[in-house]
């Protein structure tokens, strides 16, 4: 490894992560609204007053584990039926 990536690297983890307050804010918006995705929480806190980029909000909700797991598509079997159609 290149001694200026590992500098690099070692100064990065020294600093205090800048979305800390961001976190804690999830997390607590979390804990009341348990089926909140990443478009109502972002909602949320703008509704707060925290202006967040939908793209932050998703990274911070997969580092944090908070991704919801009961609206994902069920895959079912193509069935051409469209009711009846015929003439009265």
């Amino acid at each position: 490894m290149p001694k200026a990536t590992y500098i690099y690297w070692q100064k990065r983890l020294d600093r205090e992560d800048p979305d800390k307050e961001l976190e804690e804010k999830m997390l607590e918006i979390r804990k009341d609204n348990k089926d909140y995705g990443y478009r109502r929480m972002q909602a949320e806190l703008r509704n707060q007053g925290h202006i967040v980029n939908k793209k932050k909000v998703q990274r911070i909700m997969q580092k944090l584990g908070l991704q919801v797991t009961s609206f994902t598509r069920k895959s079912r079997k193509y069935s051409s039926y469209k009711g009846k159609i015929a003439k009265k």
